[in-house]
């Protein structure tokens, strides 16, 4: 029997799991890092201390679980992204990786370049509007306030792509990761735009076009050394956690969708054409011929664990507490931006809030509340998928927080059952899965083989109408406290630079 080793690199941790070409799961291992915010807006992680060591780490642990008479057929990796990791002419990194839309450094370079190449031109040349997820603000950001790190660099990576070319020398970007890289990546077209990528970002290398589940090349000797993976071994090019996550849940085909519970929540709609919308991201898909509109919050499960935190509890406590209290957490309703908010708002600036509070209430109300709010995220963000042509007849839940109290939530708030497959371990999967559809041992269709679904999570009709009253005020509560958080967040970004 042949196995494939999937590793991926997230905001907060790693995974990675053996998977026979079957599907089986043979194993799985993980590994925490940190994210450092050096700065207000920052969100960065060092490549080398946390992408290649992880990636180096896991596949050291988990290669010795190989059965005897087994071999490692195949490698696919994923990663957080869009991300932006400068090097020299030698792939050596220059600065620590700017990650995606939750690093909104690049305000003034946004509107650089949308008044420069026109908002509505590059909404329908590249299917998204320019945002903090972003690729080109986030490269002139180097280039103008880092010029002497710019003028060494000589290429750039995303996390799936600097573990291809760690291990196989390799220089390549799949599609649907570029289709990230506005306004550099033309998404019919399905190519780079040079003139704009020449214009912002001038001298640079730019990677080769691939899909996912590609063959980037083979595990150079070097490679080996470091992570015991047998030299010659293929590794398929990979892409964005998300979508190898989408991947491996079985979303695949037009009117599916994901929900990935996270510390970011994220949504994956797959598509059978373009559909920009300048609320949502449209991207190319994980395999040929698909596209697809997909959205995030900037915060979930991190305002989750910032609870536990300021309440000292375990998540275990928490949970109970929440349990019993009934919906709608007697009277409370939060709005969870509290590291802004991407789709559908693209407001950096908002800001979190609970409104309704009184003495009475306790860690269990508002951790309800907490859950609730990220609840009334998703239901904002399906409607707006709704609202172009992005058809969700299937939701397919996923995630480490894709646990029951929170789904069942999610269920009742947006009234919209969930299916749950076997596997929930994450993204991981899909980059096994990846590496067997391009190594020849599986063919797309084979997921559902792979990863059935195990159980659906149903509405409960008798909250149907608590969570409407309370859905509308959450829609109401941003544009009337729209310019007092805009306030306050100018107010901490000049605290925070007074305080540095």
């Amino acid at each position: 029997m042949t196995l494939l080793l999937g590793i991926d690199i997230g905001t907060s941790g790693s995974k990675g799991v053996l998977v026979r070409s079957d599907g089986t799961l043979l194993a799985q291992a993980s590994r925490e890092h940190a994210t450092a915010t050096p700065r207000p807006g920052w969100v960065e992680h060092d490549a080398l201390a946390v992408w290649w060591r992880d990636f180096a780490a896991l596949a050291g642990e988990l290669l010795p679980r190989l059965p005897p008479g087994e071999r490692l057929a195949a490698v696919g990796v994923s990663g957080i992204g869009p991300c932006l990791l400068p090097v020299d002419a030698d792939a050596a990194p220059l600065r620590p990786a700017i990650l995606y839309g939750v690093d909104t450094r690049a305000g003034a370079q946004i509107e650089d370049q949308a008044a420069r190449y026109g908002a509505e031109r590059i909404l329908r040349r590249c299917g998204s509007p320019l945002t903090s997820q972003a690729i080109g603000p986030k490269l002139a950001w180097l280039r103008e306030e880092e010029p002497g790190v710019y003028a060494r660099t000589r290429r750039w990576f995303m996390a799936s792509s600097y573990l291809v070319h760690r291990l196989t020398g390799a220089y390549v970007l799949d599609h649907h990761s570029a289709s990230q890289c506005a306004p550099l990546y033309d998404l019919r077209g399905g190519g780079w735009i040079e003139e704009w990528c020449e214009e912002i970002a001038p001298g640079l290398a730019w990677p080769r076009l691939v899909w996912p589940a590609d063959v980037a090349g083979e595990v150079t000797a070097d490679a080996a050394a470091a992570t015991g993976i047998p030299a010659g071994t293929p590794v398929v090019a990979g892409t964005v956690d998300a979508w190898a996550e989408a991947t491996a849940a079985g979303v695949t085909a037009p009117g599916e969708t994901m929900l990935m519970y996270g510390t970011t929540m994220f949504l994956v709609n797959v598509l059978d054409g373009p559909a920009p919308d300048p609320h949502l991201w449209c991207t190319r898909g994980a395999f040929p011929d698909t596209f697809c509109l997909a959205g995030g919050m900037a915060t979930s499960g991190a305002v989750t664990g910032w609870l536990r935190e300021l309440t000292g509890a375990d998540f275990g406590e928490l949970v109970v507490e929440a349990a019993g209290v009934p919906p709608g957490a007697e009277g409370l309703v939060m709005l969870p931006y509290f590291a802004g908010e991407r789709t559908p708002l693209f407001d950096p600036d908002a800001r979190g809030l609970v409104l309704g509070l009184t003495l009475r209430h306790g860690r269990g109300h508002l951790y309800r509340a907490a859950l609730e709010g990220t609840a009334f995220g998703v239901r904002h963000n399906l409607a707006a998928m709704s609202g172009v042509r992005g058809e969700v007849r299937r939701l397919v839940a996923v995630g480490g927080g894709a646990r029951e109290l929170w789904t069942r939530i999610v269920s009742d708030v947006t009234g919209r059952p969930q299916q749950i497959p076997r596997h929930t371990i994450g993204a991981a999967y899909g980059d096994a899965f990846l590496a067997a559809v391009g190594t020849g041992l599986a063919t797309v269709a084979d997921i559902a083989a792979w990863n059935p679904v195990e159980h659906t999570v149903e509405p409960d009709p008798a909250t149907a109408g608590v969570y409407e009253e309370l859905y509308g005020l959450y829609r109401s509560l941003y544009p009337a406290t729209r310019e007092a958080a805009h306030a306050l967040a100018a107010r901490q970004r000049a605290s925070s630079r007074v305080e540095t």
